[in-house]
């Protein structure tokens, strides 16, 4: 199935975590917080939107988002009221083809600065991931057969996610140019940090035991393909799918072969398939973070925060040297 049909379960939302640069505006309920303020009124879609919009904006950007803490971004849909807070809004910062309802609203509002992220760095289309071994046919048909659209989770590569920041900060300077001096020190700082980070991950994960790791579902192809890794997804773009039984003895001779130590879950969907795999596997398991959204269950405050801690458990799983 495509990304954009994805459908998953939404999670009651947490208290909300702060984020480096001040805490985002009360979620999408609250219209009188958006727009119409004395400040760059920011529309964004989800987390890692509404994260860049706040570090390259900092104190001239009042931002909100249409996601609420701990909901799982794909199931949103669009209030009335939210619809009034896009067109009162100066700017709307989304992903395209990742939340259908936000690419319907802000394509019918008269909002005048729309920044699709989605056109500012290149989407790839990784399938579900994976890879075959000598003498194997790859995987099962039915995997074969699922249709794929290109891969959203561009943020959670370092190298992409800074350059998204960069356009960002360029329609920022644009639409607000009282300013346009701050918006470009703030992209340049938060570009640096970003950079750093991607160092972080390529010393960190340069010399393992093995390269492959499995996860519930495949959010992490942009991640594997920077760092020279294979992820190997359980259930495909839709972590609410069970996997077949031929999957799952896939999987398991998989682990062996590859030296595969860990099954990785995220905190917004069930664990149930992931751990049932690695109790009958034989493996461990443990958190790997998409970060669409920071709740109290995040291992860290923000983006960086959780970041680190992906790396940090990529290294024990992979047995980083």
């Amino acid at each position: 199935m495509s990304v954009m049909n994805v459908r998953r379960r939404l999670i009651p939302a947490a208290l909300a975590s702060a984020l480096g640069l001040g805490a985002l505006t009360a979620c999408s309920s609250d219209s009188a917080a958006t727009g119409n303020t004395d400040k760059f009124d920011v529309v964004a879609s989800f987390y890692p939107m509404a994260f860049l919009a706040q570090q390259i904006g900092g104190d001239h950007a009042n931002v909100t988002s249409l996601t609420e803490p701990g909901q799982e971004p794909h199931d949103l849909e669009i209030s009335t009221k939210q619809r009034a807070q896009l067109e009162e809004a100066d700017a709307a910062l989304y992903l395209k083809g990742l939340q259908p309802a936000v690419d319907e609203a802000v394509g019918q509002t008269g909002i005048k600065t729309k920044i699709d992220a989605a056109t500012l760095t290149h989407l790839e289309d990784h399938g579900t991931g994976g890879h075959s071994h000598e003498g194997e046919e790859g995987h099962s048909e039915e995997s074969e057969e699922e249709e794929h659209g290109r891969d959203p989770h561009v943020w959670l590569d370092p190298v992409k996610y800074a350059e998204i920041a960069q356009g960002v900060g360029k329609a920022f300077e644009k639409a607000d140019p009282d300013h346009a001096a701050d918006y470009k020190k703030n992209t340049e700082a938060l570009v640096t940090k970003l950079k750093d980070l991607n160092g972080d991950f390529e010393n960190g994960l340069k010399n393992t035991k093995t390269k492959v790791f499995f996860t519930n579902h495949a959010a992490f192809g942009y991640l594997a393909e920077r760092y020279g890794l294979t992820q190997e997804a359980i259930s495909g773009m839709d972590p609410e799918s069970e996997p077949s039984g031929a999957r799952v003895r896939e999987l398991q001779q998989e682990a062996k072969a590859d030296g595969v130590t860990t099954v990785f879950y995220e905190t917004l969907v069930s664990d149930k398939t992931a751990k049932t795999l690695a109790r009958d596997a034989n493996l461990k398991t443990d958190v790997l973070d998409p970060i669409e959204g920071i709740t109290d269950k995040s291992r860290g405050d923000d983006y960086f925060q959780v970041m680190e801690a992906n790396l940090k458990a990529l290294r024990t799983a992979l047995g980083a040297k």
